[in-house]
């Protein structure tokens, strides 16, 4: 595993839900990722973010990393669940909200 992978499963690891984004949950830097946000703040999901455009090495490392071409990428325990297309459409079918109680994240209260 390259230095650049090791970082970034370090990032993964350390959260149960795991956001690579442009910007920061606070502070989105594009419309892709301010949609994955919203919809995790909707479900009151807590995430860790990471803001891919403070790190190029990372930025391009989570691409080779998930082979997924995109940003964002979110992760749950772990796992690689997809972009903002995928959370968005698993959200609209509910299918969001049952992987997260599948995988034990709970809302926060």
């Amino acid at each position: 595993m390259t230095d650049t992978a090791t970082r970034i499963k370090a990032e993964i690891d350390s959260s149960p839900v795991t956001v690579f984004m442009k910007g920061t949950a606070v502070f989105p830097q594009c419309g892709f990722s301010a949609r994955v946000v919203q919809i995790l703040s909707h479900l009151n999901v807590p995430f860790k973010s990471v803001n891919v455009l403070e790190d190029a090495e990372i930025r391009e490392g989570i691409k080779a990393y998930s082979n997924w071409p995109t940003i964002p990428q979110v992760y749950v325990n772990g796992e690689f669940v997809g972009g903002c297309d995928i959370v968005s459409e698993m959200f609209q079918e509910g299918e969001l909200q049952k992987l997260m109680e599948d995988q034990g994240v709970t809302a926060k209260v």
